[in-house]
């Protein structure tokens, strides 16, 4: 199964980093990557996105103003927020985000959330917090 992601991260050294995992991986589609998180919105609403990963704290809109504007969508996408700031897990579980990962972040933290996603999915199984 084939997974579409979008990557969201205002540091482009981390976006880079992030684009460069999802590149590596197998059947996975980077649809885009923003380093604001503003824009996501809209393209999420016109592209099949299956989760979203993004950064927590941004300039413009938080990672978690985000999620929230993602989770009223018709064909929400699960959002993985990520942050160095571990007190910030306790706020992807108070709005049902899919998951949260602390930064720094490895290709293996990527993974298996992915993986997470791809067996949920196939199951039927609404894997939120």
């Amino acid at each position: 199964m084939a997974v579409n992601v979008v990557a969201v991260d205002n540091a482009p050294e981390l976006l880079e980093k992030i684009e460069g995992i999802f590149r590596n991986m197998a059947e996975i589609s980077l649809l885009g990557s923003f380093e604001e998180a503003v824009a996501v919105v809209e393209f999420v609403k016109e592209n099949p996105v299956d989760m979203v990963f993004t950064d927590i704290v941004m300039p413009d809109i938080s990672g978690i103003s985000l999620a929230k504007e993602l989770q009223k969508l018709k064909n929400a996408p699960a959002v993985v927020l990520m942050s160095s700031i571990p007190g910030f897990s306790l706020e992807a579980w108070k709005i049902q985000a899919y998951g949260f990962i602390e930064k720094p972040y490895t290709k293996q933290d990527i993974m298996k959330m992915v993986e997470r996603y791809r067996r949920e999915s196939e199951n039927g199984v609404d894997g939120s917090f």
